[in-house]
């Protein structure tokens, strides 16, 4: 060491290295984290408590408020929008400023408007499910009031994740950020345009400018893109950050990442009419949007592939890390639903497959297992870091979380696969003088082991959930100096 020089103490190199940081808006961002994992342990309970409405009727208790047809679309908003929605922004405000090294734009004030002009929402169309004031329509039930203020916030989340991008002084675009911005303009446009209705007075009732095939048909445009854009699109951006940060890889193919993009955004756009087959609808607009979604296999697939391979040299860390499990589990995924998915959409398939609980499968095994555990991943990742705190709490419990959820997602989509197999099966059989072979209420008991198991999946699936909030909360709560690194918990 040359004479006069001196070694520097590692806490004033992390003071420097700090100190040429930009102050990150964090304040917003653990609060949206909080609200993630609030939302998810209400929504699953909900889910739970219908799957269990299902298999023992007597539960809907004989109160209008707590039927199966009202708590259904709060459990869908509980999980989709407010589990689902909270994630994506506390993701997309951390992300967006530390891959542009820029301040968030409009500061904390503008973060915490987000944050409470979410949540608000959350909770006004909750009410509203409860009390009967839906609109009837497929992930869109809020009424106009609800819609309206929904889309004053959201028009002011994409000024401030645009703002944010704008004022960047990395010179590139990172690929997460990509997603996120594809998923806040489309999503912006599909709720607009599905939501043009006439409110009826000052009542909470409207009435909707389209009427008929042409009102399901801009259901369906924005109903599946509601999926390919809120559920894939964001929560790819969140894949593209976290797996690599998680793996502590790059990304295997930036080159694969921008055409998964362009590709993915494309081609969703024009899936929805899949969802009218054997209707009213128009067989070429049928046929369209069954083709477009069988081209979904590869965008979809190059995007598994992508993020899989972002761990070549690094599998062994699935071995210590159990959240990078959750996030290599939810591009797994990815690519079985982008799979089934596309499969259902051609017409001799959905013939057997449609308004059977065989769609419930599909749709949750990528809900649980895609959506669910990227999310599980994201948090368990983020939360040490948001909180400054040395590691988690304990890597044993995420590791039981692990498990618990995956056999949960298990049971309750294979239950719910071989039901609705059944299903349609039972419901096209004739017999030898083309009567129906079986009445509709026998379709139904045959259901009821089925849905029992279906129970017992959602009680894995929320007990793992229960598992990380309590991990999380001790994490959070753990003072510096006692924090003990999780790897020496997990020993």
């Amino acid at each position: 060491m040359p004479e006069g020089s001196a070694t520097i103490p590692a806490p004033v190199l992390e003071r420097l290295h700090l100190s040429t940081q930009p102050d990150y808006v964090d304040g917003p961002v653990r609060a949206f984290a909080v609200a993630t994992v609030f939302w998810g342990l209400a929504g699953f309970a909900a889910g739970l408590f219908i799957a269990l409405q299902l298999a023992f009727p007597a539960l809907n208790l004989g109160l209008e408020w707590t039927t199966f047809g009202r708590l259904r679309p709060l459990h869908t908003s509980a999980v989709i929008f407010a589990f689902g929605g909270n994630a994506l922004l506390f993701s997309s405000l951390y992300i967006v400023q530390r891959t542009c090294r820029a301040r968030l734009f409009g500061g904390e004030d503008a973060g915490w408007f987000l944050f409470g002009g979410y949540n608000l929402f959350i909770v006004v169309a909750a009410t509203g499910y409860l009390l009967g004031i839906t609109q009837g329509k497929e992930y869109a039930e809020p009424e106009w009031y609800a819609d309206l203020w929904l889309a004053v916030v959201w028009i002011a989340y994409l000024v401030v994740f645009g703002g944010t991008i704008l004022r960047r002084t990395e010179p590139h675009i990172y690929v997460a950020n990509w997603f996120f911005l594809s998923f806040i303009i489309t999503i912006a446009m599909l709720h607009i345009g599905n939501n043009v209705v006439l409110p009826v007075g000052l009542s909470s009732r409207s009435y909707t400018f389209a009427a008929g095939v042409q009102d399901a048909m801009i259901q369906w445009w924005y109903g599946h893109n509601a999926v390919g854009f809120f559920l894939t699109s964001g929560f790819l951006g969140m894949m593209y950050y976290f797996i690599p940060k998680q793996a502590d890889r790059p990304i295997y193919s930036y080159r694969l990442s921008i055409v998964h993009f362009w590709s993915l955004t494309f081609l969703y756009i024009w899936a929805g009419p899949h969802h009218l087959h054997y209707t009213a609808l128009p067989d070429w607009a049928q046929t369209l949007g069954m083709v477009f979604s069988i081209m979904l296999w590869m965008p979809s697939w190059g995007g598994m592939i992508n993020g899989l391979m972002t761990l070549s040299g690094a599998w062994d860390k699935l071995r210590t890390d159990p959240a990078l499990r959750f996030s290599v589990a939810a591009v797994g995924f990815y690519g079985m639903a982008t799979f089934e998915g596309p499969v259902m959409s051609i017409r001799a398939v959905n013939a057997l497959s449609h308004y059977t609980d065989w769609t419930i499968g599909h749709v949750h095994s990528g809900a649980l297992g895609w959506n669910g555990f990227i999310i599980f991943g994201a948090l368990y990742w983020i939360v040490p870091k948001l909180w400054n705190k040395p590691g988690l709490y304990s890597t044993r419990l995420v590791s039981w979380h692990f498990w618990l959820a995956s056999l949960g997602i298990v049971l309750y989509a294979a239950a719910m696969w071989v039901a609705g197999i059944m299903q349609g099966l039972m419901w096209r059989a004739y017999d030898s003088l083309g009567f129906l072979q079986y009445s509709f209420v026998e379709s139904v008991a045959a259901m009821h082991p089925y849905y029992v198991i279906r129970a017992g999946g959602g009680v894995l699936y929320l007990a793992g959930a229960v598992l990380m909030a309590v991990n999380l909360w001790r994490t959070i709560a753990a003072s510096a100096a006692s924090a003990v690194p999780a790897t020496l918990r997990a020993a």
